[in-house]
């Protein structure tokens, strides 16, 4: 497992932008597919953005695609997300996530990941 610690959650008016960070520790960082979750008020948590371990592929769930972009950065041992054209929808506690690569580019269960960070809260107002 690696540990991750969030960062850059915010308020922020509908047709902003916001750019989510995550932090890990550990030597095996490539070793990981990355993802964000969010998980909004009496909602379950599901699935935001993943990219592979190289980052060399990504994927995002329909509600973000065209708005949100995901990036890492393996020298660092982080990961992104540029979050554009926020929408009071998007409203939720992100969390970064970590899963083992196994085969699997696109890690979009919450089963699949076995480290979390402890969430960043994003509001957007209307």
């Amino acid at each position: 497992q690696v540990q991750l610690v969030e960062s850059g959650g915010g308020l922020v008016q509908a047709g902003g932008s916001l750019r989510l960070s995550c932090a890990a520790s550990g030597r095996t960082f490539t070793t990981y597919n990355m993802g964000w979750f969010r998980r909004a008020p009496g909602k379950e948590r599901e699935f935001v953005a993943v990219i592979t371990w190289s980052g060399g592929r990504a994927n995002y769930a329909d509600s973000v695609t065209g708005r949100f972009t995901i990036s890492r950065d393996n020298a660092k041992n982080t990961v992104s997300l540029q979050m554009n054209n926020l929408r009071p929808e998007d409203t939720a506690v992100y969390y970064c996530a970590a899963a083992p690569y196994r085969g699997t580019y696109f890690n979009t269960r919450v089963r699949d990941y076995d480290s979390w960070g402890q969430g960043t809260q994003v509001t957007v107002s209307s």
